[in-house]
């Protein structure tokens, strides 16, 4: 893997092509310890992804409705937020399978007709934290904040209506949830409380610089700062735990959409990316577009929190 250490407020030129996935829109990037693997999904083409970085092998799995993020269990089984329902997969037992059996956890919103899951990771305490995303024309804001279970099941965060949840991600000791809007060119943070599923008031963490640029997903690593993918921007932002830009990676893609932190230090900057918003020229112009990149950044990440079944 190529050193691509930026030194504070400067620009790294490019970020390698990890995998030519192609994605019609990735997303929900997901480093397992474990496996030693990245995890992300294509939510336009309802897929799960998988990449080794021991043989740099990769595959995917066909899913039967639009994947928004997933959560990697205590025992490995994955729990994966599909569009209407959270529901439990067993790659290793079942991985063979070109769309691998699933099992029911809870309903997400069968209430609504014009939302489906979006965004989420875990929190430090092992529940999976997402949002929901309003598919209303007129983007009315009808998506809200969860927090998930085994214990209490689907609880809704005191948050603001959402259009478009992005960037939920957990300081080190779990007590500040990062999260945004993307259609407000914004980065927000709040005290939470995971036993009790309770927010403090939000606070502005960050703001772009560009109205057009939409933050999209973040992660936290070791020493604080949160990584931040930026659409239309063709960057990955690290900001300091003050909120002040510490670097930035440019990317040869228009449309990042999610990161994480990998590889057997927890010192790759894994990124996701989309194909979507793009002309036929754009892309042809763009083939790496929905591509994973990697880099080294030279910090280390924090380990994801398992999810807990119990």
């Amino acid at each position: 893997m190529p050193d691509a250490i930026a030194a504070p407020s400067t620009a790294v030129a490019d970020a390698p092509l990890l995998v030519d996935s192609r994605c019609t829109h990735g997303e929900g990037a997901l480093w397992s310890a474990r496996r030693q693997c990245l995890f992300w999904v294509d939510i336009s083409e309802r897929r799960l992804w998988q990449y080794r970085t021991a043989d740099g092998s990769h595959r995917s799995w066909l899913l039967p409705d639009r994947p928004g993020c997933l959560a990697e269990g205590e025992d490995g089984r994955l729990l994966i937020a599909l569009a209407g329902s959270l529901q439990r997969l067993d790659v290793d037992r079942d991985g063979d399978a070109p769309a691998p059996p699933l099992e029911w956890l809870a309903d997400v919103e069968p209430e609504v007709a014009d939302t489906r899951s979006n965004d989420g990771r875990t929190d430090r305490a092992g529940n999976l934290v997402f949002g929901t995303m309003s598919e209303d024309p007129a983007r009315a804001p009808l998506g809200r904040y969860y927090q998930f279970s085994m214990r209490h099941g689907l609880r809704e965060l005191n948050l603001p209506a959402v259009v478009i949840p992005n960037a939920i991600c957990f300081s080190a000791d779990g007590t500040t949830m990062y999260f945004c809007d993307s259609v407000r060119p914004a980065l927000w943070c709040c005290d939470y409380d995971a036993e009790r599923a309770h927010c403090g008031p939000p606070r502005l963490f960050a703001a772009l610089p560009d109205p057009g640029w939409e933050p999209d997903g973040a992660i936290i690593d070791a020493e604080g700062g949160l990584w931040n993918a930026q659409w239309r921007a063709s960057r990955v932002v690290r900001y300091r735990p003050d909120g002040q830009v510490d670097r930035v990676v440019l990317l040869p893609v228009r449309n990042p959409t999610c990161v994480a932190l990998g590889g057997p230090s927890l010192r790759q900057l894994m990124i996701t990316s989309s194909r979507l918003d793009h002309t036929d020229a754009e892309l042809a112009a763009s083939p790496r577009a929905g591509g994973v990149f990697a880099l080294e950044i030279g910090i280390a990440g924090l380990p994801e929190q398992p999810f807990r079944w119990s």
